[in-house]
């Protein structure tokens, strides 16, 4: 690996950045569009750069994938890929923003205990102390919900539990990717997915949608459709020229660039994007949340790549 610090650091940044802006421009597009549309647009839209990129030299990969002995995980990923990009935008749809980007952390977690039970990784201490912040965190973040100080809505807690699905199922993905990436490049592992999604959820999808959207409108489901190959392309990059265990503390910092977007387009344009009630506990919960997930993110021993959330 050719180290430069500088160039893992701008390209760790950039995926923080897509990351933090993605569901803030799922938020918008969805109040014209419906989930199932929109993440049919986000799964061929990506497939379509990536076969541009470096699909024509992909065909003998992907028939490995889908023939190969390891064809049963690659049906697996696909399917729970596609499942977190539905349940996301379907919670999306009930939830702000921030409460999605925190909630949300939970996958990069499960994914852990899963390596723990699957693949007998082990938890260091300071690992374990991660997880205590992230739940800790979380706990403070929507202390005010829980408390009933702010009313809480069924509809809000149907947004809650399908991001939470929406956590599980990429955490699955994430277990089947890993057990992949033993045989197969990541890359092509992304393009595969991304031409099931555009091949599954095309017959439950309305593409004619587009012609109702404006200018607008159209350039924030272009940013959902290409957000997949900039975030991962550039972690991908990051990963290369860094370390994995310093780019892994750096994604984390997403939900706090949604909440930071969310706060200053609301009050610095005409945005009306929901936004999560929050006083000091709120905001330390964030913190934790943060600075939990990136502990726990940490390899034990010599770091290694792993698999990022994929939303």
């Amino acid at each position: 690996m050719i180290t430069n610090w500088k160039l893992g650091l701008g390209f760790s940044l950039l995926t923080v950045l897509m990351w933090g802006l993605l569901p803030l421009a799922l938020k918008a597009v969805l109040q014209v569009m419906d989930p199932v549309t929109i993440s049919w647009y986000r799964f061929s839209l990506s497939a379509l750069i990536a076969l541009l990129w470096y699909g024509h030299r992909s065909g003998g990969a992907l028939t490995q994938l889908v023939c190969g002995r390891q064809r049963a995980l690659s049906f697996v990923a696909i399917a729970a890929l596609m499942c977190n990009y539905l349940f996301y935008v379907w919670g999306l749809d009930h939830i702000n923003p921030g409460a999605v980007q925190i909630l949300i952390q939970l996958a990069p977690l499960l994914l852990l205990f899963g390596s723990v039970l699957l693949f007998k990784d082990r938890f260091s201490r300071l690992q374990w102390l991660g997880v205590l912040g992230l739940v800790a965190g979380m706990l403070l973040f929507f202390h005010r919900r829980l408390t009933d100080v702010v009313l809480t809505s069924d509809d809000y807690l149907v947004g809650v539990g399908l991001i939470i699905v929406a956590a599980i199922a990429w955490s699955i993905y994430g277990l089947a990717q890993k057990q992949l990436q033993t045989e197969h490049h990541a890359k092509d592992i992304l393009l595969l997915i991304c031409l099931g999604g555009t091949v599954v959820f095309l017959p439950l999808a309305e593409p004619l949608q587009i012609l109702s959207l404006s200018a607008g409108e159209l350039a924030l489901l272009a940013f959902c459709g290409v957000n997949t190959i900039i975030a991962y392309g550039s972690f991908g990059l990051a990963m290369s020229y860094w370390e994995s265990s310093r780019v892994s503390a750096i994604l984390p910092l997403a939900p706090l660039l949604t909440l930071l977007f969310t706060f200053g387009l609301n009050r610095w344009t005409a945005a009306d994007i929901p936004f999560e009630p929050m006083d000091w506990l709120s905001i330390l919960g964030a913190f934790l949340v943060v600075g939990g997930s990136a502990v726990a993110a940490l390899p034990k021993h010599r770091p290694q790549p792993t698999a990022q959330v994929g939303t």
